[in-house]
């Protein structure tokens, strides 16, 4: 027989409020659906004020921030008056590095249908978005998301100019002519690279229907654009473009094979000598761990994807054949894998 250990009252308390989390992040979603931040200026102002320039309801509106404030979104002024923190000024969609649309994706409707279901995801290893919407994820977000699909496109278009932004003031381009973004995006990494070096040119390679959406400074008529190559393409099928250095950031979280698929077509490409940079998130060695483990949860239950440890991506790059020469924190989310395809 198993003796109980005895256990503190703060351990049962924390462990309430975990069980709760819930409660929290629907508080955030509620602020960022009223744009509450944004309604309140750098002055403090009263709950009744602030529920007019909303039009909401007195009471329930202080009972929201009262909650928010809780965990240091927002503060008590005094005389039922609030005032910004940090945290909360980040939810104004005006400020610099904005998380709104983050915190809206995050807690999109769907997700509150996939979560309870982690334990099934967990014993059978699969995803089960495909199971609760009939489709897969990617079908579903764009045929048929709704509102949705813009949320996700603004969160993701707002978390790449941020990280593009670290990246290239990260990166060394010496000896550096020409740089390709495997799966870029809309490319901002490309568009910061380009701006940074009026010497560089730049390949963006991702799918038909994203490269016709790349950042207005890439396009024809744009300020980069004499420098910029939009390709559209798979890497998980061909990377028809040869570079000084290739960027992979934040795509090797699909399936293994995909990894040991991009990984390939970039070292069939490639010159020998030529750089790798591999960018992620990491579940461990990081910071930032209780955001990224909770991402890799995520992937998990709607595309049976993973975010890497640092071990995994080591031995997916080294067993590609690349040598890994560095690997550097690039901010509190995401490290750099420096590596070369060998001589």
């Amino acid at each position: 027989m198993t003796t109980a250990q005895p256990t503190s009252p703060a351990a049962g308390m924390r462990l309430r409020e975990l069980v709760f989390g819930a409660a929290c992040a629907a508080a955030v979603r509620a602020a960022a659906q009223l744009r509450l931040a944004d309604a309140l200026q750098d002055a403090p102002a009263s709950t009744e004020e602030l529920a007019a320039a909303l039009n909401t309801e007195v009471r329930p509106l202080r009972r929201l921030l009262r909650t928010l404030s809780c965990y240091d979104i927002f503060a008590e002024a005094g005389n039922d008056r609030w005032t910004h923190t940090e945290m909360s000024r980040l939810l104004r969609e005006d400020t610099p590095n904005s998380l709104r649309y983050i915190s809206l994706w995050c807690t999109e409707p769907w997700t509150w249908q996939v979560w309870p279901r982690l334990d099934e995801a967990v014993r059978s290893g699969r995803k089960v978005f495909p199971d609760v919407f009939g489709k897969e994820f990617f079908d579903y977000l764009h045929d048929g998301a709704g509102a949705s699909a813009e949320v996700f496109n603004k969160a993701m278009t707002q978390s790449s100019k941020q990280s593009a932004e670290d990246f290239a003031a990260y990166v060394d381009l010496t000896g550096v002519s020409s740089v390709v973004d495997i799966g870029g995006g809309q490319g901002h990494v490309i568009a910061s690279l380009l701006e940074r070096d009026p010497k560089l040119r730049g390949t963006l390679l991702d799918l038909p229907k994203v490269v016709a959406n790349a950042d207005p400074r890439l396009r024809p008529g744009g300020p980069l654009a004499d420098r910029a190559q939009l390709l559209p393409g798979d890497c998980r099928e061909d990377v028809p473009v040869r570079a000084d250095l290739y960027i992979i950031k934040n795509i090797l979280e699909w399936d293994d094979e995909s990894t040991r698929l991009t990984l390939r077509n970039v070292i069939a490409a490639a010159s020998p000598g030529a750089r790798v940079i591999v960018i992620e998130n990491l579940v461990d060695d990081s910071p930032s761990m209780r955001f990224t483990t909770a991402m890799d949860l995520l992937l998990l239950l709607n595309v049976g994807g993973a975010k890497h440890s640092k071990e995994s991506l080591v031995q997916a790059m080294t067993a590609a054949g690349l040598e890994l020469a560095d690997i550097q924190p690039i901010n509190a989310y995401l490290h750099a894998f420096e590596a070369s395809v060998p001589v």
